[in-house]
């Protein structure tokens, strides 16, 4: 199997034996990392590995041509693909896909101590297989809390990109927290319950597509149905996550912040930056992802689609033709104001918008400010709303197994002859 060795050192204390565990699929000297969210395995990127090299038969153990070894991104130096390689998910010169399990999940190592997860030491894991399969630099394409990390990567070692997609993308700490409402606040209590693969699939299939894309019919029953059995299968074969993995990456996800500087880093980093989002996911609000694509300007573009958090699996052929489109800008040099400033283009079935994000100017008068004041000062009250009750939720649970532990067990009386 294939395993990147990752020893590094933090706050004096060694990280033991961390592996991660990773698949290669095509081959081509334009290279894909692909960077998977919260409590994902590297599985999750099927339809985009599809997508981009056409088959999703790992690559792992065939043997690596000496013209694939640099793994340059060859901006500027190549003309777009021809139409037959983009359906063959090709690219012309052929593209090659990486993927892999973070720390904490699947295959790869769970570290005990939630300080070992962060969306800067899992960058840190990304470069290191970098490193690990020799390549100088990559289009850098990530999901979630994957794009969180994408983000730290970008703008820690920014000569390592080819190009930037950040998919259903916020900017952590309050930012993951979704909006509340009687739907949302049922799920949270229902995933924390969860205790099977078939609890958890249920959960996990109304967070992470719409419910119209649910109730589609696929053959003789509904794509629910089908996606259950998927899911239950998935969740079986790889196991639970564990509370130590699962806690360490909601951590990385709350802690995770880009400051000025950084995304200073990116935008002038000299690579283009695809933001991705579904205008339907109720856990990474559109709102977020609107606000990082317009800090990025004038090296980013955003891309709404109609989907949930899910929208690469939702809506894969959309997706995938956004990412294509990203790499070839990258491969004919496109300037920055060219890519952010497209011409809005909606499909038929109003899936892909493509445009500048827009700023909404404020007026400035004293009534506009305290409306803004209230606004801003009810999100952070049903922010903290919605982590108290989370708290009270696990408290309760504590409590629960704290009493199951501690009640007496019945021992039935044995008469005497």
């Amino acid at each position: 199997m294939p395993y990147c060795e990752v020893g590094r050192y933090a706050d004096g204390d060694k990280w033991e034996g961390v592996r991660l565990f990773y698949r290669r699929y095509g081959r081509g000297a334009t290279k894909v990392l692909l960077i998977i969210g919260l409590a994902g395995t590297h599985d999750s990127w099927g339809p985009q590995i599809k997508g981009l090299t056409g088959s999703l038969e790992p690559a792992d153990d065939e043997a690596v041509r000496p013209d694939e070894e640099a793994g340059v991104c060859a901006a500027g130096a190549a003309e777009a693909a021809p139409a037959e390689a983009d359906e063959a998910g090709g690219g012309g010169d052929g593209i090659e896909v990486c993927c892999f399990d973070n720390r904490g999940v699947g295959r790869s190592s769970v570290l005990p101590n939630k300080s070992f997860y962060s969306t800067a030491i899992m960058a840190m894991d990304a470069l290191a297989l970098m490193d690990h399969l020799g390549w100088k630099k990559a289009h850098v394409f990530g999901h979630s809390m994957g794009a969180m990390i994408a983000c730290k990567l970008a703008a820690m070692a920014p000569h390592r990109l080819c190009s930037l997609a950040l998919l259903n993308v916020t900017g952590g700490g309050f930012q993951c927290f979704p909006k509340v409402d009687g739907q949302m606040l049922s799920l949270a209590f229902r995933f924390l319950r969860a205790k099977t693969p078939e609890e958890r699939a249920l959960v996990d299939l109304e967070t992470h597509y719409t419910k119209e894309y649910l109730e589609e019919t696929v053959g003789s029953c509904t794509r629910r149905m089908v996606l259950y059995q998927e899911y239950v299968k998935g969740i079986s074969s790889t196991g639970m996550q564990s509370n130590c993995g699962f806690e360490g990456q909601v951590n990385a996800c709350w802690i995770h912040k880009m400051t000025t500087k950084e995304l200073d880093t990116i935008r002038s980093a000299g690579f283009l930056v695809s933001v991705i989002h579904g205008r339907y996911d109720i856990i990474a609000q559109l709102c977020h992802a609107k606000r990082l694509a317009e800090r990025l300007l004038p090296v980013a573009r955003m891309v709404e689609l109609h989907g949930a958090h899910l929208v690469s699996h939702e809506r894969p052929d959309e997706v995938n033709n956004a990412l294509m489109d990203l790499i070839k800008a990258t491969k004919s040099a496109m300037k920055p104001e060219e890519w952010s400033a497209q011409p809005e283009n909606t499909s038929e079935t109003g899936a892909l918008i493509s445009a500048r994000p827009i700023t909404v100017t404020m007026r400035t008068d004293e009534g506009a400010n305290a409306a803004v004041a209230v606004y801003n000062l009810l999100g952070k009250l049903q922010l903290s709303f919605l982590y108290l009750i989370g708290v009270i939720v696990m408290g309760f649970e504590h409590m629960r197994n704290i009493v199951r532990v501690m009640k007496p067990v019945r021992v039935a009386a044995i008469e005497s002859s």
